[in-house]
């Protein structure tokens, strides 16, 4: 297989673990495709223990950049995307600092990429670990084909964030990196401007990324009147641009109203609709 050149994106920020950065970490460097670089992002100050094992790590594939000013992810995938964009690198994946990639996640979606020159974006689907590690039993598969992900748009993102490789072509049609103006949904953004700007994204069947679910996915960052109403506003532009209709707008109403819902009733929706 011909070999393409890869930067791979992730951030950090203070409430990082070792542990799971260590798992995160090891998943990336230990890919079966070997030929990428791996830019990691300090969002402000970051766990000391975070940063002694980042730093002493012997791959000459890691590069580090440190910010003293905690931006937030967008802004931190922005800075990283301005520094590997100029460098002419073929494709970019994200990555989280607490997810464990499949190890042979870069080898199948770079194959797949090749045959397919006309993907600007390809995800796949995600396997749910707790905090411990342990399997939740749950696999989130998203609609392969570029069309029917387009549709599935019209709900919900078309593939999960720290599971995608993208081409470069992908932030020439959208115009842009990570929109920053939307709290917490810069890849709904992104994929928004994608589509406006002719971008193809589909997906992979197979698992590419053991995805940890924590509680504070529902009590800090999907839940919340502010993020609710921004998302809404967000879904409401969507549909109207791509021209999703009148029932994607219902089902918009629908989820700002569960998102401002306890999120004990969040957890078991999401365990009902996923």
């Amino acid at each position: 297989m011909r070999y393409y050149r890869l930067a791979v994106i992730m951030s950090l920020y203070k409430n990082d673990k070792l542990e799971y950065v260590k798992l995160a970490t090891e998943s990336i460097l230990g890919q079966t495709y070997k030929d990428f670089d791996f830019y990691i992002q300090y969002d402000g100050p970051i766990c000391q223990e975070v940063d002694e094992y980042l730093s002493n790590l012997a791959d000459e594939r890691i590069k580090i950049q440190k910010r003293a000013e905690n931006k937030g992810l967008a802004h931190s995938l922005n800075d990283l995307l301005s520094i590997v964009m100029p460098l002419e690198y073929e494709y970019v994946a994200r990555m989280d600092a607490d997810d464990i990639a499949v190890l042979d996640r870069f080898e199948k979606q770079i194959k797949y990429l090749e045959k397919h020159r006309d993907i600007d974006c390809l995800g796949g689907a995600i396997n749910e670990i707790d905090e411990e590690g342990k399997d939740r039993g749950k696999i989130t598969r998203y609609p392969c084909n570029p069309e029917e992900a387009r549709n599935f748009f019209a709900k919900r993102n078309p593939v999960a964030h720290p599971a995608v490789m993208m081409r470069r072509s992908i932030f020439e049609k959208s115009g842009c990196y990570y929109p920053v103006d939307f709290i917490r949904n810069e890849d709904t953004m992104l994929w928004y401007k994608s589509y406006m700007g002719g971008a193809k994204i589909a997906n992979l069947p197979d698992v590419l990324l053991n995805f940890r679910m924590t509680d504070a996915m529902f009590t800090q960052r999907r839940n919340g009147r502010a993020f609710a109403k921004s998302q809404f506003e967000l879904r409401k532009m969507i549909n109207k641009d791509l021209r999703f209709g009148y029932m994607a707008n219902v089902y918009a109403y629908a989820m700002y109203l569960l998102m401002i819902s306890p999120s004990w009733l969040l957890k078991l929706a999401y365990k009902i609709l996923r």
